[in-house]
């Protein structure tokens, strides 16, 4: 690393592609150029072009005005880093240039050198001093002894990411660039690279450049200071930082045991808003991030999961590291790190003997299956029955259905409706968790470009053996009509069932004459008595309160946290990312009111949307949308 902070970089303009790069330099992208256009090389070798501007003459005489005769100054000579004593200054004010005295005795005549290619050194006779650099006192020799022992065992190394208490209230971040012992100085020592200007030096220390870093960037500091960033845990040597009523140890991670309900209202506000909330990503793990963020952090449908006793279970270990290391802290604090979730795809991995669980992307079905059926036993959510067979159990729906060409935006109730009529299914009873995956081929073509989440399922017409009501009269409905179900006219809504009148009129027609229908199984309950009207038809119906999207194999998720129309977060395990190769992801959660406005909006008025421009994120709930997951809190109350 050391190396490329040493070096300038250059895009080359006139005569362009004699460069030997498009500015990536060993893997990391410090700029972008066109191909063969870019050079990295030290930058005593970048001189500018042509005569300076005024305002970079005026920067240039301020900065000779900043460098006196008898200063010690860094230099670089054929990629070497040298050192002198500055002789003369003011004859080279026009010109940008000094005159320095290499102190190696390489040479007698001084070395005339630009202004732009020195390192003003920081002249300060103890290292101690920049020890003791804006450092509050008792951060390095004031530490418990069991502390300090504690934080000597910890296997940071170069390139580990620490924090060090800064001053009273505050840390200084950053990442440690060289170890090793200094003279004259007790105990092991490292070189920090601070992310802000906190520092006191470039990397030099008592005239020995131990690593090189931006000026006011580099800190020496005894290790026993440094501690884990705690930030952003994701390494297997990062420990948390200790929470109130919260444990934590190396192999488990950081835990809550208390129970803790879900987030609703403010509350959840309060909790999940913000950078680094909602659960950490890393090494391909979106989709589960987003699978379980949409399901815990705001419902409870799903938590008997978190509590079937460990006696039924082959395996109660996961079912501790979901509750305790992930759901709970989410909860709780508003933040999962990606070494908690690690923690639970190793025993995913273990489990299922697939050894891609901790590396690679899979299928949010593919996961929900394994540790809701494989693994934590938990009974079916979805009980789905077709005509003269036996009922069939399953966790999630995949809609099937023809490609509708009448339908150019449909709703999720419409295609809801449509996937059940051509796979004549029924559900055999209400489900308390009603999981739908969109139609989709693969994870690029999508059968429609905009689908309208339905807030609420009507699943009335969709139940078997339930009371239905007629769509022409309202009346109790004794029999059905499968090929009646694309006909607009009669009813908005896909299933058609009448009473007998309603019928036997509706049949008259021509055009429906041939139709067959079928008896409807009518409850005893509902059966209507001579001069007596039948009881109220109940219309059973699950609210929304979770969607999984995908574009370009990332996994992101919507929750509405709230009964209120514009109660919409978004979340993102991988909203952004800090450094590079050693770096790490920061999930996010924003509020997103925006997506209300569109729910509302008329079909007319979404189909003829443009896309790009729909506001804040709400394009991803309209045209990446991937899973949906509805919850009847009646029947979680059963279940």
């Amino acid at each position: 690393m050391a190396a490329e902070r040493e070096r300038a970089a250059s895009c080359i303009g006139e005569g362009e592609f004699n460069g030997e790069n498009d500015g990536t330099y060993k893997g990391v992208t410090f700029f972008k150029c066109k191909k063969n256009s870019g050079l990295f090389l030290p930058f005593n070798k970048v001189m500018f072009s042509g005569n300076l501007s005024p305002e970079r003459q005026s920067i240039s005489t301020d900065r000779i005005n900043s460098v006196m005769p008898g200063e010690k100054v860094s230099y670089y000579v054929d990629d070497s880093l040298k050192r002198g004593t500055v002789i003369v200054t003011s004859d080279q004010q026009c010109d940008g240039f000094i005159e320095v005295l290499p102190e190696d005795g390489s040479q007698d005549a001084l070395l005339k050198v630009s202004l732009d290619s020195i390192l003003k050194e920081e002249t300060l006779s103890k290292g101690n001093e920049i020890l003791g650099c804006n450092l509050k006192n008792d951060s390095i020799e004031t530490d418990g002894a069991q502390d300090g022992e504690d934080l000597a065992r910890r296997p940071l190394e170069v390139n580990s990411m620490v924090q060090i208490q800064y001053k009273e209230g505050e840390m200084a971040h950053g990442i440690i660039r060289w170890m090793g012992n200094i003279p004259h100085m007790e105990g092991t020592m490292v070189g920090v690279e601070l992310d802000e200007d906190k520092g006191c030096t470039d990397g030099n220390l008592q005239n020995h450049q131990y690593f090189v870093c931006p000026p006011k960037r580099g800190l020496f500091v005894k290790l026993r200071a440094c501690r884990p960033d705690t930030r952003f845990l994701i390494s297997r040597d990062a420990e948390p930082k200790p929470l109130a009523h919260q444990t934590h140890n190396r192999e488990d991670g950081a835990k809550v045991t208390e129970k803790i309900p879900p987030l609703q209202g403010s509350a959840a506000v309060d909790v999940l808003l913000g950078r680094m909330k909602g659960i950490q990503g890393h090494c391909n793990s979106c989709y589960m991030d987003a699978a379980l963020f949409s399901l815990f952090s705001c419902s409870s449908v799903l938590d008997s999961l978190l509590f079937k006793p460990s006696s039924c279970l082959p395996d109660g270990h996961i079912q501790r590291i979901l509750r305790e290391n992930i759901v709970y802290p989410l909860r709780k604090t508003g933040f999962v790190s990606a070494n908690s979730v690690m923690m639970l795809r190793q025993q995913l991995m273990e489990e299922s003997q697939c050894p891609s669980f901790t590396t690679s992307e899979k299928d949010p079905e593919e996961f929900l299956n394994l540790i809701m059926h494989r693994i934590l036993g938990m009974e079916p959510l979805l009980k789905l029955q077709c005509e003269g067979q036996k009922v069939q159990d399953c966790y999630c729906y995949q809609i099937f259905i023809e490609q509708q060409s009448a339908v150019t935006v449909p709703t999720v109730q419409q295609l809801l409706e449509y996937s059940f009529h051509h796979s004549n299914l029924k559900l055999a009873e209400i489900p308390s968790c009603f999981i739908i995956q969109t139609p989709r081929f693969g994870k690029e073509y999508k059968m429609f470009s905009k689908i309208i989440p339905s807030l609420e399922l009507d699943i009335t017409d969709l139940l078997q053996d339930s009371p239905r009501e007629c769509v022409v009269c309202g009346d109790l409905a004794t029999q059905e009509c499968r090929e009646c179900f694309k006909n607009i006219i009669l009813s908005d809504s896909g299933f058609k069932q009448y009473c007998d009148v309603c019928a036997k009129q509706v049949h008259l027609h021509q055009s429906r004459t041939s139709h067959k229908l079928s008896p409807l199984r009518v409850p005893v309950g509902f059966k209507q008595e001579k001069d007596k009207r039948p009881p109220p038809i109940p219309r059973e119906t699950l609210e929304l309160f979770g969607v999984l999207c995908i574009e370009t194999s990332h996994y992101v998720s919507f929750v509405k946290y709230s009964p209120e129309k514009g109660s919409w977060m978004f979340f993102d395990s991988m909203a952004d990312r800090y450094g590079s190769v050693d770096g790490y992801n920061i999930p996010e959660v924003t509020l997103c009111p925006e997506v209300a406005t569109y729910l509302a909006a008329p079909v007319k008025d979404l189909s003829s949307q443009n896309p790009r421009d729909m506001k804040g994120v709400a394009k991803r709930l309209f045209c990446d949308a991937y899973m949906y997951m509805y919850q009847s809190k009646r029947m979680a109350l059963y279940k």
